[in-house]
């Protein structure tokens, strides 16, 4: 992955993952493709319907806190979310994020500059956010993580480890 660029939504501090992924659907959808119809219902009922690949959520602090589920990591991603850029994130999302292969990235700047609906574009080699404000600057991922990333999450990755062991 060394680009992405898509239109911004934007929203604020400690969005936790009951809002990202209603806990009411948690036990009864399984289905990631029907995990996106659910994404943010609670707090933007437009987002879901709206939402086109590649667009990225910019987000204020504590991105993500709450229960430990997936499904709140798995709905953006099915939605087609290409990134999260955030003042921070909620530690066990963030690292959710990386085994599913959406990246999360932590620039205060950038988020106070951007706004909603604007188009930008993260080049996550150069650890740039480019944005009618300007250029932020994140530390690029380490080239493990980045792997990770690169071959579809944690599981499609190891995955990819284990055939070419194998062969």
């Amino acid at each position: 992955m060394k680009t992405i660029k898509g239109r911004v939504w934007k929203y604020g501090d400690d969005v936790n993952t009951d809002v990202i992924f209603p806990g009411k659907y948690t036990y009864t959808v399984s289905d990631p493709a029907e995990m996106a119809q659910y994404a943010l219902e609670d707090l933007d009922p437009s987002f879901a319907g709206n939402v086109q690949p590649g667009d990225i959520i910019v987000a204020g602090k504590n991105w993500g806190n709450g229960s430990s589920r997936e499904q709140a990591v798995v709905c953006l991603t099915e939605s087609g979310v290409g990134a999260i850029i955030a003042k921070s994130f909620a530690r066990i999302y963030g690292r959710n994020c990386i085994n599913n292969a959406l990246p999360a990235i932590t620039n205060a700047e950038a988020v106070d500059a951007i706004e909603h609906g604007e188009i930008i574009e993260i080049d996550m080699n150069a650890g740039e956010i480019r944005c009618a404000a300007g250029t932020f600057h994140f530390p690029p991922y380490p080239a493990d993580v980045m792997a990770i990333i690169d071959a579809g999450g944690l599981v499609a990755y190891t995955r990819q480890k284990l055939a070419e062991q194998a062969a």
